[in-house]
């Protein structure tokens, strides 16, 4: 019987898939909210390229956050997708 008929199997898949969501989520917040505006004072002490540090995470660091999270997630459902054997051959 596939994984995929067992309602036990589609209930552990979507736990631990909204998990993984909800720690990205509060990661995706502490780099945009966080770094961008809480902590910018404390972060412009530091240099970076030449700017200070919370401008930069404010400007550019927060969009390389968010894809390398988008790369991060995609990783893990696909080894989330094999786990539960509703990956696609």
């Amino acid at each position: 019987m596939s994984s995929q008929n067992r309602p036990e199997a589609a209930q552990a898949y979507w736990q631990e898939n909204l998990r993984l969501m909800l720690i990205l989520l509060a990661i995706w917040f502490f780099i945009s909210f966080g770094c961008g505006i809480l902590f910018v004072e404390q972060l412009n002490a530091i240099r970076f390229f030449g700017f200070p540090l919370g401008f930069w995470f404010a400007q550019q660091g927060s969009i390389f956050g968010f894809l390398g999270l988008i790369a991060f997630y995609v990783w893990k459902m696909n080894q989330l997708d094999r786990k539960h054997d509703f990956h696609e051959d």
